[in-house]
């Protein structure tokens, strides 16, 4: 086994972490007899051989090393290995599009050549893989159709093999498996696709299994999402209940492994837990295949999900809730059952379906409203309250006065929730958490939300920033706690507000100081004690401090005889982009009365930085009243860069009949299904709000537009 590893000069070659000559211990580990000794040295290999991905001249010596692994029926945990080769071979890149990407540099183009290089080793020794098909492991079996679909250079061949093979396999995630590497490869085989599509709607409707028939569907809809059929959610939902009911539930390849200490192992747990005390898990990685095909059709996708959340298996449950997190991030729709029915969930005794629902119910704000009830009741409840009948994962009975709210998103998260819904129930218990020892950053943040009702959380914010302390970890800290106090203007915090600005440590000073001077320009004239402090720092060296310096002044004061010309020292030749806004955002806020700053706002309209094209124009408008020079610029920039839409919309609401010439654009926007911040493969915790928020813009300027044409 694994001839002529010591030829290899592995000292010579390199992987993420340096030299190379760790790697023959890594192979060998992997042909270990002892389970966590394999896994150690498969997170080594993930870890820096083959690192995010990457594909450098040691994983190319491995792959000959790999193939004969994998092709021995002694070595355990084969499956694994065959991933690893997956992985290794199975990116595909565009020659034109990588190549331009990578630039001119010739060490550059080498990660290019390495993946290809990858791809071809790996395809020239893929017969290795037709036989594991058959493999006696479950595992090795539930790995090969991938490593096929993917890497073998004879896909008619590979397609035949493994329609044939789901005739005779009775494993039911190797079925899937199966059905799922025909789909991949009708999607990279146009060649191959009608007649693969017409096989899988035959299976969809044929088969006896409905799992296997869910994944047929859901690989049918993959491979032709523009003729999925439009009985597809009762079609889907019907299946559900049959997989529920099912009495011939197969169980899940592979048994309990010992814990090892590495990211590998700790993922394994994490999947494992997640899946326990569920009959079919699988069930989540074929509806997200299914809803991905549907993509715009959101009412189709949101009445799927509202069948999920009524059914009884609370695995399904806790799948669509995952399932609709996806899609409210990139799609607008009308999501109040669905919002209602997964506030319900807050009361089921399961913590995993508890903990979905929060976590979801966090990002929503104002559309979280129709759960507030839900999230009222359950933090009512108290930490000690569990749900009748209450159990952890698989079944397993809870300790008596353990919190209802488990794992990542906790009890906090419900009140997170609840705050950013801008309910005021919520009001009182923040206070309680704020009596408490550690206050969750966030909440701090929401309590701007929450109206008039907050005021009354201000002398608990004072006696907090009273009790920060002048360390490294002043701002992270101090600043959640300064943003409270100026959105309920707690201006009774004023001497503990003077202190963080006056005694900050040279550690991210600038960042506290422009954090305290927001909350007095909050409070307005009643800071007027900090009026020295605020003239000393306009001639700070930190835009950002100066800028809010003159803010706050301009709040106390309403003076611009020292105000404007702070400002306008940050509108010059050569200015950073993000000096330049901070300045225009401030000129723009006090509006006309700086109305004589407008010419040296002028040069900002044909800056090559958008943003600072944005806010000159924007401000422009704010201090000078004329939009035939800011709609223009405003109009090319919303074309430009879809996130500047808010801050757009915001001036288009202020302008009124001014922007009539902006309505279509307004109209277009609010036509649109995609959110316009969604992006692919991530999001932002605040995302949703941010385009709800444009959508309430886009809504009030059109208004006023529409007022002022008659």
């Amino acid at each position: 086994m694994l001839t002529g590893i010591e030829e290899v000069d592995w000292a010579s070659l390199g992987h993420a972490y340096g030299p190379a000559d760790d790697v023959p211990e890594l192979l060998r580990g992997l042909a270990s007899a002892d389970p966590a000794e394999r896994e150690t040295a498969l997170d080594g290999m993930y870890g820096a051989v083959h690192h995010q991905g990457d594909v450098y001249d040691s994983t190319l010596a491995c792959i000959p090393f790999l193939l004969e692994l994998v092709a021995d029926p002694a070595v355990q945990d084969r499956g694994c290995i065959v991933e690893l080769l997956t992985s290794i071979g199975g990116i595909e890149l565009d020659d034109d599009e990588e190549l331009d990407e990578l630039g001119s540099d010739e060490e550059e183009f080498i990660p290019a050549a390495n993946y290809a290089m990858a791809a071809a080793a790996i395809a020239a020794g893929a017969d290795v893989f037709l036989g594991l098909v058959s493999d006696p492991d479950p595992e090795v079996r539930l790995a090969a159709p991938c490593a096929l679909a993917s890497l073998h250079p004879e896909p008619a061949r590979v397609l035949t093999l493994l329609r044939e093979r789901l005739t005779v396999e009775r494993d039911t995630e190797v079925r899937l498996a199966l059905v799922a590497a025909v789909g991949r490869i009708a999607l990279r085989h146009a060649s191959l696709r009608a007649e693969t599509v017409d096989w899988l709607d035959w299976l969809a409707r044929a088969a006896q299994d409905p799992g296997l028939r869910l994944a047929a569907l859901a690989q049918r809809a993959r491979c032709a999402p523009g003729d999925i059929p439009d009985d597809v959610v009762p079609w889907v939902t019907g299946l559900l209940e049959e997989i529920r009911t099912s009495a011939n539930r197969a169980a899940s390849p592979g048994g309990e492994r010992a814990a090892t200490p590495t990211l590998i192992g700790q993922v394994r747990e994490l999947l494992e837990e997640h899946a326990a005390g569920r009959p079919a898990p699988w069930t989540e990685e074929l509806l997200r295949t299914l809803h991905a095909a549907l993509d715009d059709r959101v009412d189709d996708r949101i009445a799927l999900i509202l069948a999920q959340l009524r059914s009884p298996d609370w695995g399904q449950r806790s799948d669509a809730i995952w399932l609709c997190g996806g899609l409210i991030r990139v799609w607008r729709g009308r999501y109040e059952e669905v919002v209602r029915l997964v506030g319900a969930q807050l009361q089921d005794p399961e913590p995993r379906l508890r903990e979905a629902a929060t976590s979801f119910l966090e990002r929503l704000f104002e559309l979280g409203a129709p759960a507030a009830d839900a999230l009222a009741s359950r933090l009512a409840a108290g930490p000690g309250a569990a749900g009748p009948g209450s159990a952890g994962p698989g079944g397993s009975p809870r300790a008596a006065g353990q919190s209802p709210f488990v794992g990542r998103s906790g009890r906090d998260g419900a009140l997170l929730a609840l705050a950013r819904a801008g309910d005021t129930r919520a009001v009182p218990l923040l206070a309680r958490a704020l009596e408490g020892a550690e206050v969750r950053r966030e909440l701090l943040y929401a309590v701007d939300g929450l109206g008039p009702s907050a005021a009354m959380l201000a002398p608990l914010l004072r006696r907090r920033l009273a009790e920060v302390e002048f360390d490294e970890r002043l701002y992270d800290r101090a600043a959640p706690l300064l943003y409270a106090l100026a959105a309920v203007r707690g201006t009774q915090a004023l001497p503990e507000v003077l202190r963080i600005l006056r005694e900050a440590p040279a550690n991210r000073r600038d960042w506290v100081r422009e954090a305290a001077l927001r909350t007095l320009a909050a409070f307005g004239p009643a800071a007027r004690e900090a009026v020295p402090d605020m003239r000393r720092l306009l001639a700070a060296e930190s835009a950002s401090v100066a800028t809010a310096a003159a803010r706050a002044l301009w709040a106390a004061e309403g003076d611009r005889g020292d105000v404007l010309p702070a400002l306008e020292r940050w509108l010059r030749p050569g200015t950073p982009g993000t000096d330049w806004c901070a300045a225009a955002q401030a000129l723009g806020e006090i509006g006309p009365a700086a109305a004589s700053a407008a010419p040296a706002l002028r040069p900002g309209l044909v800056s090559r930085d958008l943003w600072v094209r944005v806010r000159s124009a924007a401000a422009l408008w704010r201090v000078s009243g004329e939009a035939s020079a800011s709609l223009p610029v405003l109009l090319a920039a919303w074309e430009e860069n879809r996130h500047a839409r808010v801050d757009i919309a915001e001036c288009l609401a202020e302008m009124g009949p001014a922007a009539s010439q902006a309505q279509l654009v307004v109209l277009t926007e609010l036509t649109r299904r995609r959110r316009h911040n969604a992006r692919e493969g991530g999001s932002g915790s605040h995302d949703i709000h941010l385009d709800e928020k444009l959508l309430t813009l886009c809504r009030a300027a059109l208004a006023r537009m529409e007022r002022g044409a008659f």
